[in-house]
């Protein structure tokens, strides 16, 4: 048995449109026996309405199968708050709702939070930077969901949530060191162990960003598979120091390397 970690947005679909062959060769793999998760760093949606989106677009998915950002940021704040602490989230309402399901403390008063969760917030500003800014002087930890610069959609590129990291460590003049999305060993360490439960040499991942999907497959151990249906381009590839093992034009043609 092969395990298979498909990244989504550029990967399965670009916005609500299926990349030509991918439902089929997801179809495939499962008929053999493979196991299939799909992994994204995307915080801006719920892990059941990736689930709903899938199932739309032909590729029969259970919530068991979809891992956000958000849901491995609330495992993660639940394995590390000590009672009293509480988190001041800066985000859109499904990372509300993930780290309401693990009965994560939310703080109103960002000056009594213990830590700043940051998202991808399509209403960030000013404000809501200085609200971070102002939480860290007082000591809270500042933790981010993933560290996309940008996410693909029809019409090129939208800043995502790196753009707002950029903005926080050039307020407080220090990297944001806790980033809990792809290419983390948190995300990587809880798919492989806790979802496929397979060894790292025999699970693909696939995805269409370097410096995230392929990165953390490379250094995870796995088999780093890079598609190039969405961010990085065969110029891209050529300067890169994150080398996927294998490169195809689409998620269609994985049958040629399994």
């Amino acid at each position: 048995m092969k395990g298979f970690i498909f990244d989504l947005d550029g990967t399965i679909y670009v916005d609500d449109e299926m990349i030509e062959g991918a439902a089929d060769a997801i179809h495939r793999l499962k008929s053999r026996g493979d196991r299939v998760i799909f992994l994204t760093n995307k915080s801006i949606a719920r892990r059941t309405d990736y689930v709903k989106k899938l199932n739309m677009l032909g590729v029969d998915t259970t919530l068991d199968e979809v891992i956000s950002s958000n849901f491995i940021t609330a495992k993660y704040l639940k394995n590390s708050m000590k009672p009293g602490d509480a988190a001041y989230v800066i985000g859109e309402e499904p990372l509300f709702d993930e780290l309401a399901e693990e009965n994560i403390h939310i703080a109103k008063d960002p000056h009594l939070a213990s830590y700043v969760v940051i998202g991808w917030d399509r209403k960030f500003d000013y404000n809501k930077l200085n609200i971070a800014f102002q939480a860290w002087r007082n000591g809270a930890k500042i933790i981010a969901t993933n560290p996309d610069r940008t996410c693909p959609v029809k019409e090129g590129e939208l800043p995502d949530c790196g753009a707002m990291i950029g903005a926080i460590e050039g307020a407080t003049g220090e990297t944001v060191t806790m980033i809990i999305g792809k290419p983390s060993h948190l995300m990587a360490s809880y798919v492989l162990d806790q979802v496929l439960r397979l060894p790292a040499e025999n699970v693909y991942m696939v995805g269409d960003r370097l410096e995230t999907d392929i990165r953390m497959g490379n250094e995870a151990g796995m088999n780093s598979v890079l598609v190039l249906t969405g961010i990085t381009d065969s110029s891209m590839l050529e300067r890169t120091v994150d080398r996927p093992k294998y490169t195809l034009s689409s998620v269609k043609d994985i049958d040629q390397i399994v």
